[in-house]
């Protein structure tokens, strides 16, 4: 029996957007999906049983969090990440490198690999396309991503070129080192914002695309309208037969953006990070329930939400728990947060089984501020 599989199983009339399923050792995903981020094996103050109700079907965790903290050691004689989070469905580990470039101020790339200094300790770390495998390995995600060298919104494109070329080398070092047939390994296509070099990155990355494939420097800055650009030109190169997944994309108005553009997987640590700061996703767009308006509201977050927040407590009261500080208040509104995207890839799902994903998407942003 194979460890992994995909099949479409509807596609939109309308739009062209698909239903798949993912089967994978820790079960099968139906997509299009949302993938809540678990950074250090949890998402943010949510307990697994709460992230199952809310219909959870894959969680995201960090390889270069994991193996600063606690190490992939720790994880690895735990049983692997399942056992040690108690987390019985998919997960996926993004490889750290968007990590490795974005928060260690001090780093020195070569062809090779990266040293850096960690963010916490300041400690020396050197890593590898071998290394990142090997710690991946270690961890025991189902889903994994091949080390790539992410650059930033307005490089030039001859530092483009060169992080391209060096993301596609590191990728035949991470295909080759990779042996364990219970972990697919999702390369990644790169090429910053220069349609030459994303179509040459996509061209040349297909060889490798067993389980998956992943896009990355995108969703790094840039107008929104440059992000579907470059979507609309890589979809006549994507695969049809695995998942396609956008790396750190979460907004609903992007989510059905790239769904319509062939996008499968989406993952982002939006939900629970303007949860923190007391931000609710809306069918109108975001409210942010610290303002004074919400004091005396004593209506759900949304009152067309089943999320456990929306079903027991009010504005009012989770206003009075996020200005006073406790935990209680972030917790709530990431749960409804996150209820709030994977019902919203439901509804997408449904817009697509009926062949009217372009109408639902119409409908949606007619009244979705953002």
């Amino acid at each position: 029996m194979q460890n992994f599989s995909y099949k479409t199983i509807k596609t939109c009339a309308q739009s062209g957007a698909r239903i798949g399923i993912l089967s994978t050792p820790h079960g099968d995903i139906e997509t299009p999906v949302f993938m809540p981020v678990g950074t250090q094996a949890t998402v943010k103050s949510l307990s697994r049983e709460e992230l199952e109700d809310v219909n959870t079907q894959i969680l995201l965790s960090n390889t270069y969090h994991l193996h600063l903290r606690p190490g992939e050691e720790i994880i690895k004689n735990a049983g692997g990440l399942h056992k040690f989070m108690n987390w019985n469905r998919p997960i996926l580990t993004d490889s750290g490198g968007f990590q490795v470039f974005s928060l260690s101020k001090l780093r020195k790339i070569t062809d090779d690999g990266v040293e850096f200094r960690s963010h916490i300790s300041g400690a020396k770390h050197y890593i590898t396309p071998e290394t990142d495998i090997r710690i991946q390995n270690d961890i025991g995600a189902d889903i994994i991503m091949a080390f790539d060298e992410c650059t930033t919104y307005g490089s030039t494109l001859d530092d483009s070129k060169k992080a391209m070329e060096r993301t596609l080398q590191w990728l035949d070092r991470c295909y080759n080192f990779h042996k364990n047939e219970k972990q697919a390994l999702f390369p990644i296509v790169q090429g910053n914002f220069y349609p030459e070099l994303r179509v040459e990155s996509i061209k040349r990355t297909l060889p490798y695309v067993k389980h998956g494939i992943a896009i990355g420097g995108l969703s790094v800055g840039e107008p929104k309208s440059k992000m579907y650009e470059m979507l609309d030109i890589l979809k006549p190169y994507l695969p049809n037969d695995v998942p396609r997944y956008l790396m750190g994309v979460g907004s609903p108005d992007c989510i059905i953006e790239g769904v319509i553009r062939g996008i499968d997987m989406f993952d982002c640590v939006l939900p629970t990070r303007i949860a923190r700061n007391g931000t609710a996703f809306v069918p109108t767009g975001k409210i942010v329930v610290r303002n004074a308006e919400y004091k005396s509201d004593y209506s759900p977050i949304d009152e067309n939400c089943d999320c456990y927040a929306c079903l027991h407590y009010t504005r009012s009261y989770i206003r009075h728990l996020i200005n006073t500080n406790e935990i209680l208040g972030a917790r709530l509104i990431s749960l409804h947060n996150i209820r709030f995207l994977t019902n919203f890839m439901e509804q997408i799902k449904e817009a697509i089984k009926q062949d009217r994903l372009l109408d639902f998407k119409e409908e949606f942003l007619k009244n979705y501020k953002y």
